[in-house]
């Protein structure tokens, strides 16, 4: 079954299109993340987690989604949509947010997904993140890798950190995203942001030639492939600071990924170049509030320390779990424990700490013992009560 029906991109007789902009203003007035397009079903908004149809708007039908979406994108980006079946590009409502969009094709009609990115780019403290992703920010050199599953803040923190760097220090920062997400004003740094598919072809061919532009901070929206990967590391180890992400949700598998990418003879050396280049690891989700009121970031975080250096050179990676539990002192954290410290804190329920754990038993037995570490300066996300070190802020996730 599809949802197509013949047309053109304005077709004679056309339907009303949907007003995107408020449907936009209705995302960021309800404290949403993504407005959902899609045939068969009214516009919905994801609240907090929670899918919610737009009061009042009817069932989209395939020429008025593909109509509305059409007026929005260029020429070129149709010709793209047409010719690949997928496109990303960013969209501007004045005065409101960026928005990160993406289109697709599914049973034959187009799709889309609207990511709200605010125009505000909120400090590190404030998003509710440990002091110690703050140093990551004053490093000269080295590889610093943000990972998460979608729509865990990983954009949100990487912006966060460049525009620390740019506030705080002359330098060259070039960012290769897909598409460009926050914007950044030349402050004391000069910022260039390359967009795929418009400023560069791919994440390669950009840092492939980025060598070339004196950059003193790199900053890699995804590390896909292989290709990627290695010139990312060899950046890293050429004297340039380099931030990118990556889909994991622990600082072992993070290291597991990027290692296995390489074929088996290539492996010793991709990790012998990591513990000499990487600088630390961030592994994020966003956490539904005990109320319902917001989310809170529970974090893993990993600082390079000779020991930990050690075990990914020689390929101890089961031993890296202990070795966060224990580093407390060098800024170290398990999601797990950060988890149990967010349940008896009061801030999300023992069953949410479940279900984001990355293991049962060891979150159970944090919770219950009372050495989980001390959360009580992290933030709300996305309203909820006032948090004793920092006020709840708006949804600023993306």
């Amino acid at each position: 079954m599809s949802w197509a029906e013949p047309m053109t991109t304005r077709p004679p007789g056309h339907e009303p299109g949907l007003d995107l902009d408020v449907l936009l203003q209705q995302v960021a007035a309800t404290g949403g993340s993504d407005l959902h397009l899609t045939v068969g079903a009214p516009p919905t908004i994801r609240v907090r987690g929670e899918m919610t149809p737009v009061p009042g708007e009817d069932v989209l039908t395939a020429r008025r989604l593909q109509e509305s979406l059409y007026a929005v994108m260029t020429e070129r980006q149709r010709q793209v949509l047409e010719e690949t079946r997928e496109l990303d590009f960013a969209y501007a409502v004045p005065g409101l947010a960026r928005f990160r969009v993406n289109v697709f094709w599914q049973r034959e009609a187009v799709g889309a997904v609207l990511r709200l990115i605010p125009w505000e780019i909120r400090s590190l403290g404030d998003l509710g993140l440990p002091p110690v992703v703050e140093t990551f920010a004053q490093l000269r050199r080295g590889l610093v890798l943000v990972t998460g599953p979608t729509g865990s803040g990983k954009s949100t923190t990487l912006a966060s950190v460049i525009d620390r760097v740019n506030r705080t220090r002359s330098g060259h920062i070039v960012t290769i995203e897909d598409p460009i997400e926050f914007l950044h004003q030349h402050q004391r740094c000069l910022v260039n942001q390359r967009e795929v598919g418009s400023d560069t072809h791919d994440f390669r061919t950009a840092l492939k030639h980025v060598l070339r532009q004196d950059p003193d901070v790199i900053l890699v929206g995804e590390l896909r492939d292989l290709d990627t990967i290695s010139v990312a590391l060899t950046a890293a180890e050429t004297g340039h600071l380099v931030l990118a992400t990556l889909h994991t949700q622990s600082a072992q598998d993070t290291i597991s990924r990027v290692v296995d990418v390489f074929p088996a003879g290539q492996q010793q050396q991709v990790r012998t170049q990591l513990a000499a280049t990487l600088q630390g690891v961030v592994c994020q989700s966003l956490v539904p509030t005990v109320d319902g009121s917001g989310r809170v970031p529970a974090v893993e975080v990993m600082v390079c320390t000779p020991g930990i250096r050690a075990m990914i050179r020689d390929g101890k990676l089961p031993q890296i779990p202990g070795a966060l539990q224990s580093g407390a002192r060098d800024g170290m954290q398990t999601l797990n424990g950060h988890l149990a410290a967010h349940v008896r804190a009061g801030r999300i329920t023992r069953e949410a700490g479940l279900e984001y754990c990355s293991n049962r038993e060891d979150f159970l037995s944090l919770v219950g013992s009372g050495s989980a570490l001390q959360a009580s300066s992290y933030a709300v996300v996305g309203g909820g009560a006032p948090e004793p070190a920092a006020q709840a802020q708006p949804a600023g996730w993306s």
